[in-house]
């Protein structure tokens, strides 16, 4: 326990109460931990991701054909990634962006069970769980985001 910690807790607080400096210590690393996470999914969903639709590459081409939506599949689904990537890291917005990333995931493991007979199911299942979490603990943003909503709609 340091000096500081050590004062706090002999001057006010009762021996063996955990005082907020440690937890305060503890949720800055947490949130820096979930920053790092979101920083991480936004650049895969943008360089990794949506970067090989929106140019168009052959890979992500001939997987769109497979799937009968041709080139303009290809561009929506690459611009919603992209957009969603922008998103995760706009503070009003990333919970939002976690949830609609979350659900495009949904229709990837969809599409790679009944079309491409699984192959690759395991990825977007693996992206759920970043993109929930995220979700979740950016929560209270959604509040703030509807009332900026209700604010313009109102003006």
């Amino acid at each position: 326990m340091s000096e500081a910690t050590a004062a706090v807790t002999a001057d006010s607080t009762p021996a063996g109460v955990v005082i907020a400096e440690s937890a305060t210590a503890r949720g800055r690393r947490a949130r820096i931990a979930l920053r790092a996470l979101q920083v991480a999914l936004a650049l895969f969903y943008a360089i990794a991701s949506a970067l090989p639709k929106l140019i168009g590459h052959a890979s992500a081409a001939e997987s769109f054909e497979r799937l009968g939506w041709g080139s303009a599949g290809m561009y929506t689904i690459g611009a919603l990634e992209l957009a969603g990537a922008i998103a995760l890291l706009i503070p009003v917005l990333q919970s939002v962006a976690a949830m609609a990333l979350g659900a495009l995931m949904v229709g990837a493991f969809v599409v790679q069970i009944s079309v491409f007979d699984g192959q690759y199911a395991a990825t977007p299942v693996i992206l759920i769980v970043p993109l929930t979490l995220i979700a979740w603990a950016r929560r209270e943003h959604n509040a703030e985001l509807l009332r900026l909503l209700l604010r313009r709609r109102r003006a």
